[in-house]
């Protein structure tokens, strides 16, 4: 439910038709927009990178979680994420270049990607840490079901 909510949530912010008087070129030159907000300064490049960071940056955390999986490495699982959110972010884009006053950014995609890979690192690693060690101390049983691990107590 939470990752239906997250794509609604960037389809809303990304997909929209928008009337602007008038709207740059696609970029394709890698890191041209981000050095022009950084030009800019201050709050715009905040915004500009910032929003392009915490866009799809949920789904580093939602996506591996998914599963429920939580013996896995870490890189493995970043990998994962990583190349699904930056195959969604390119779809975005794609989609963008169809839709009246939205435009294709390959800075977009490079920052939605890095912004999924600084969320999975900062949290899941962590959470999975706790929940291992619940399990552990808590007094349930790995079981696997088709793939997935599921958690049961012993009662």
């Amino acid at each position: 439910m939470l990752l239906a909510g997250q794509l609604a949530l960037v389809w809303w912010f990304t997909l929209r038709p928008a009337s602007p008087p008038w709207v740059h070129g696609t970029n394709l030159r890698p890191l041209h927009t981000i050095r022009t907000d950084l030009a800019a300064g201050g709050w715009e490049a905040v915004a500009g990178l910032g929003g392009g960071l915490l866009l799809l940056a949920p789904l580093g955390v939602l996506l591996p979680l998914l599963a429920g999986r939580l013996y896995v490495s870490t890189a493995g699982s970043l990998a994962r994420t990583v190349f699904a959110a930056a195959m969604l972010s390119l779809a975005v884009e794609l989609l963008r270049t169809t839709i009246p006053g939205q435009v294709g950014d390959v800075d977009a995609l490079l920052l939605n990607t890095a912004g999924v890979a600084v969320a999975h690192l900062a949290v899941v690693p962590a959470v999975r840490a706790a929940l291992r060690r619940r399990t552990r101390a808590g007094g349930t049983r790995r079981k696997h079901v088709r793939g997935a691990l599921r958690l049961t107590l012993n009662a």
